[in-house]
């Protein structure tokens, strides 16, 4: 009778504590460290919970490691930053992004799904790269996440954005 529970256990706890592993397993494979999440530069929370939604405020490509702040790529894509910088600071919103949701859940596998990345990029106005642009940032997600990864997105161009920041993305998820 006694091993009853046991295998109970085995059978509903450990798939748990594999898929747990994953994430953070992914993200220090690729030498990612989420412990040092960037500070607000303004009057906001970086997350808000809603019910089972969790809204990260925008993020910009800040090195958290950095004090003060510094942002890691600014101007405009296409003239002073690369497409191909301009993903890598794409990537580094979103780790920024899930520091922010690390701190405010605790745990980053009780996100369920991603629901919408909206990205602002930081160009001039004949730039029409922004899906590419964007692109660092959701392959990332699904390469982290996989299936919970996928989601809906919004690429915009923009004049300017804070601390001349080459792009800043907020994140919808589902927890």
């Amino acid at each position: 009778m006694s091993t009853l529970p046991q295998l109970y256990d085995i059978i509903n706890n450990g798939p748990l504590v594999i898929v747990k592993n994953m994430i953070v397993e992914r993200l220090s494979s690729l030498g990612i460290d989420l412990s040092t999440k960037p500070v607000p530069i303004g009057s906001y929370s970086p997350v808000m919970i809603a019910s089972n939604i969790a809204y990260v405020s925008g993020q910009i490509p800040i090195d958290p490691n950095k004090q003060p702040t510094e942002v890691k790529f600014k101007g405009k894509v296409g003239k002073d930053i690369s497409i191909s910088d301009a993903k890598k600071a794409a990537e580094l919103c979103i780790i920024n992004g899930l520091s922010q949701l690390n701190a405010a859940l605790g745990d980053l596998e009780k996100i369920k799904k991603f629901v919408k990345l909206s990205g602002y990029i930081n160009c001039e106005p004949t730039f029409a790269d922004h899906a590419t642009v964007m692109n660092g940032a959701s392959d990332f997600v699904v390469r982290i996440f996989e299936e919970r990864g996928k989601h809906a997105r919004v690429a915009v161009g923009v004049n300017s954005l804070p601390l001349n920041s080459c792009i800043e993305i907020d994140i919808i998820v589902e927890i």
